[in-house]
């Protein structure tokens, strides 16, 4: 059997040094390596639009990155499009709701148009379900019906406390991850005056 050097006591504490010097560059520059996993791209129309529509900006920070991960052209299997992965027929209806008459599906992909009506769409949600964000976030992705029929049914009470219950697994998985990347963002960029 093979035996194990000892490493000298002065490379031990030279380690440990080094352990402990990287690890204060890391914490003291928290907000610059931490924001390359939760950037904020096309601010100034999330930030414009979330405002304007009484909306969170780090919520739809969140919603992006669990969409399309900030993909202009991002495109699902089902069809769903751009930043914020709005299906066609949602985003036809938005656009009636926001009495836009010159709509066409392609502009989807512009991030200003996409941001413009996911944040719309997400504010009617929060307001439809009384501003219970587990339900709104639920139903962004799942449908409004299915997340209506959830709660008629007993089948989930809307709380964070319960998200298990959720029965699409993939919506399940879907709030824990928006909402706790909304609290990062809410982490990282409030303290440092973002709005």
């Amino acid at each position: 059997m093979p035996r194990l050097r000892a490493i000298p006591g002065h490379r031990v504490v030279l380690l440990l040094w080094l352990v402990l010097f990287l690890f204060l560059i890391m914490v003291l520059s928290f907000p610059q390596w931490v924001t390359f996993f939760y950037p904020l791209p096309h601010r100034e129309y999330v930030f414009n639009y979330a405002n304007q529509f009484g909306v969170d900006p780090y919520l739809v920070f969140a919603i992006i990155r669990a969409e399309s991960e900030f993909k202009t052209q991002a495109q699902s299997a089902r069809g769903a499009r751009g930043l914020m992965q709005i299906m066609p027929e949602t985003a036809r209806w938005i656009s009636e709701q926001m009495n836009r008459t010159d709509f066409e599906e392609e502009e989807l992909d512009n991030p200003q148009v996409n941001i413009e009506m996911g944040c719309w769409y997400i504010a009617d949600l929060i307001q439809e379900f009384g501003g219970r964000l587990p339900l709104a976030v639920a139903a962004y992705n799942a449908g409004r019906g299915n997340v209506r029929k959830w709660l008629v049914e007993g089948i989930w009470d809307g709380r964070k406390e319960t998200v298990d219950d959720i029965p699409f697994a993939e919506t399940k998985r879907y709030v824990k991850v928006v909402l706790t990347d909304y609290e990062i963002y809410r982490t990282i960029y409030s303290s440092q005056g973002y709005r």
